[in-house]
């Protein structure tokens, strides 16, 4: 897996709470990519949870749509936005696990509009949660306007 390099922490006013490293209350995700996929290996808190020990339903929602954002910054290379989230919620997540993998792709593209499945694993492998993302992409002009210039992976040693 080559890890991704956020573009956007340059950029004065970034605060997004779904990727952004200093976001005080974010989930401060991070990206890898692994062929066709976009990975995040990420560690619930119990600030997350939704009843005890239990993760609550929104901030997976919320996983699983950045995550979605980010395959298409990387696969497709520009930036856009999510028109409609569909998420299947199959098994608890424990806030005390210590590590959940999120991993999405594309599965299909018309045009503009791309969708995007993306799953929710434990740490035992288990699938717990479920989403397509359909997410609405921008052309290169509006991107570059939106201050997205493209979506790199560091370079392997």
């Amino acid at each position: 897996m080559k890890k991704i390099i956020n573009p956007w922490t340059r950029r004065e006013g970034y605060d997004c709470f779904g990727c952004c490293p200093t976001n005080p209350i974010g989930v401060h995700m991070t990206f890898f990519e692994d062929g066709d996929d976009i990975v995040s290996l990420w560690k619930p808190s119990q600030h997350y949870q939704g009843w005890i020990n239990t993760m609550h339903g929104g901030i997976l929602s919320t996983l699983i749509d950045e995550t979605a954002g980010w395959v298409v910054f990387r696969k497709l290379q520009t930036s856009g936005m999510t028109t409609h989230l569909d998420v299947h919620y199959r098994k608890a997540v424990s806030t005390i696990d210590p590590q959940l993998e999120i991993r999405g792709h594309i599965v299909e593209q018309k045009r503009n509009i791309v969708f995007i499945d993306v799953v929710v694993k434990n740490s035992q492998g288990e699938v717990c949660c479920e989403g397509r993302a359909t997410y609405f992409c921008m052309n290169g002009e509006r991107a570059r306007a939106m201050g997205f210039e493209s979506c790199d992976v560091e370079e392997q040693e």
